[in-house]
């Protein structure tokens, strides 16, 4: 009888033991939970404080997009784009001016977006072929600058007037096989001043997409890691010919 209350009371001291030896664990897993989670939501707090202020951003990217690239690719998926796939032919054309972080970038940064005025997207048609596209890149990039529209457009007009498209790509009659540092390599040769610190060229499974080029918000030539991670690794590429003028 002696030994069966002294078995139960080691017993109860061992139970009393693993369930403070359990507490004390979930105690430390709440604890560093809750520790990691205030830095984590210390890093998006201070990233939140920046995200989508308008004009708060360290440079721009200028894209130039291969329209030869796109018009084929659209094509292929059984849609048409009449602006800029239709009579008349384009070589490279804007993208757009997006604002960058050094990490990020932001966009959509005014809910509606101010209205955009019918005569800045004509003005815009040479630079920019479709309209469509003129309207989103204001909604989602150009609000973010900080700029009015017909301010932002003059901005675009101003960056795409800084870069000089190598001759060999102007009026290409044939398709073209390149890599990505030979297209780089063209466009520093072309723009004294440019570094391949600050362009990237971007693909799809085979095609050039675009050549990426970072500026500065006075719009000088500027290095860009963050945009040069994000390029193209393919060995090689084509460039589709120039549409021929009907």
């Amino acid at each position: 009888m002696v030994r069966q209350v002294l078995f139960g009371e080691v017993m109860s001291r061992q139970r009393v033991r693993r369930a403070i030896l359990a507490s004390a664990v979930a105690v430390v897993a709440v604890t560093c939970a809750i520790a990691i989670n205030a830095i984590g939501s210390g890093s998006a707090a201070a990233q939140d404080r920046r995200q989508n202020q308008p004009g708060k951003f360290d440079y721009y990217v200028l894209a130039l997009s291969w329209s030869p690239s796109f018009c084929e690719a659209t094509n292929e998926r059984g849609r048409e784009s009449k602006e800029q796939c239709g009579a008349r032919p384009f070589s490279f054309v804007v993208h757009g001016l997006w604002p960058q972080y050094e990490k990020g970038f932001p966009e959509f940064c005014q809910v509606p977006a101010p209205r955009l005025d019918r005569n800045i997207v004509s003005s815009m048609l040479d630079l920019m072929p479709a309209p469509r596209l003129i309207f989103h890149e204001w909604d989602r990039h150009g609000t973010c600058t900080g700029l009015n529209a017909r301010a932002y457009f003059d901005t675009v007009r101003k960056a795409r007037a800084q870069v000089k498209i190598p001759e060999a790509y102007i009026e290409l009659t044939r398709a073209l096989t390149v890599t990505p540092d030979e297209v780089e390599e063209a466009f520093v040769e072309a723009n004294p001043g440019l570094s391949r610190d600050a362009i990237a060229v971007t693909c799809d499974s085979r095609r050039l997409q675009e050549v990426r080029i970072c500026l500065s918000k006075e719009l000088g030539f500027r290095e860009c890691d963050e945009t040069n991670r994000r390029a193209c690794r393919r060995d090689k590429l084509v460039m589709p010919p120039v549409r021929q003028r009907r």
